[in-house]
């Protein structure tokens, strides 16, 4: 049975948890702790704390969004063997608490790109939005990008630096970089019955001259070759990956959930510019974008998938203030309308039976 979660951002989060409580089918609560360093190890107590906060509102916590990996690891400095050992010990303390999925990303520097966070639409909603050209005019390095779950703590200095260094990692440099980064973590979730889930760079090709590898079918098979392992799994976001028309997702999210490779799947609908110049997030139902939301959760119905669910980005609508992509109303009805789907599905299916 698939469990329909909620991204939470914690005590800084405008909405409450006990919002969340009341959203019907919403059983579990996808979260991190936001304030520690990336690189260092996530004390067991404060993680145990998250839970109990979240479990006293009858929400379950069993997946981490996320873990973040420190630029030495993507870089392959020589310092990255602190930090991955720093991350092993994370991943156990979080086995210590019951969690079951970590999400991660290997994306250079930047989270998540879009080029604006307030794209008026013709209903009077706002939404994220990327535009080719509206990129080129954008500076990295003038300390003014920002995003809702970006890492903030770089100064100025910090990203002219990063990009320096960044300078000297190609592809083949990051895919090794990821293969040796996995090599050593992968076997740790293993011993302590973790899932590693990896996000799909966002959107899925190159920014500012920056790599980006984990990007299509052929680059995702890839990423799972290196270590065939149930613990080395997707976060797959449906709405990432279908940002480009050469990605066919229904076909994707089909392949992985059947090779029970999915641990974790992000769903939100967009909608590509028909000149091929970005795409705008839309409003989930299939008929407002250009991904068939219906079928992606058939197709995972259909490959007995059990895993974890979320609504993935939303619009602002009804006058809701907020971080944007994660207003409370949007991603509410979202996440309403992919449980009237799977309800559906498990009631046709027992029909037949």
């Amino acid at each position: 049975m698939m469990k329909f979660a909620f991204r939470w951002y914690g005590d800084s989060d405008p909405i409450p948890l006990n919002y969340i409580k009341q959203i019907p089918n919403v059983v579990s609560v996808v979260s991190a702790i936001y304030d520690i360093p990336v690189g260092q190890v996530w004390p067991l107590n404060r993680i145990l704390a998250l839970k109990k906060q979240i479990q006293e509102e009858d929400l379950t916590f069993e997946v981490v969004e996320s873990l973040p990996v420190h630029e030495d690891i993507k870089i392959g400095l020589s310092t990255r063997d602190l930090y991955i050992n720093n991350y092993k010990e994370s991943i156990k303390q979080l086995a210590k608490a019951g969690i079951k999925v970590i999400t991660y990303n290997f994306m250079p520097i930047f989270d998540w790109l879009r080029t604006s966070i307030n794209k008026v639409l013709d209903d009077g909603s706002t939404t994220l939005s990327f535009n080719q050209t509206d990129l080129q005019n954008m500076n990295p390095l003038d300390g003014e990008l920002a995003l809702p779950g970006w890492d903030m703590s770089y100064s100025k200095q910090d990203l002219t630096a990063l990009f320096e260094q960044y300078r000297m990692v190609n592809e083949d440099k990051l895919w090794d970089n990821l293969s040796y980064f996995l090599k050593e973590i992968i076997p740790v979730a293993e011993q302590v019955g973790i899932k590693m889930a990896i996000h799909p760079d966002d959107p899925p090709f190159s920014v500012f001259d920056l790599p980006r590898i984990i990007t299509c079918e052929k680059n995702i098979d890839r990423f799972l070759n290196i270590i065939d392992s149930p613990s080395n799994g997707l976060a797959l976001c449906v709405g990432s990956l279908g940002s480009i028309p050469t990605n066919h997702v229904e076909h994707m999210v089909k392949k992985y959930a059947t090779l029970k490779r999915i641990h974790f799947v992000h769903m939100r609908n967009v909608k590509r510019y028909d000149d091929g110049s970005g795409f705008e997030e839309s409003a989930h139902p299939s008929q407002y974008g250009s991904l068939d939301m219906v079928k992606i959760i058939k197709n995972l119905y259909d490959a007995d998938y059990d895993g974890y669910l979320r609504p993935d980005h939303g619009r602002m609508i009804f006058g809701e203030k907020g971080k944007p992509g994660y207003g409370l109303y949007d991603r509410a009805l979202g996440v309403t309308y992919l449980y009237g789907i799977y309800e559906t599905l498990v009631k046709i299916k027992g029909e037949k039976s």
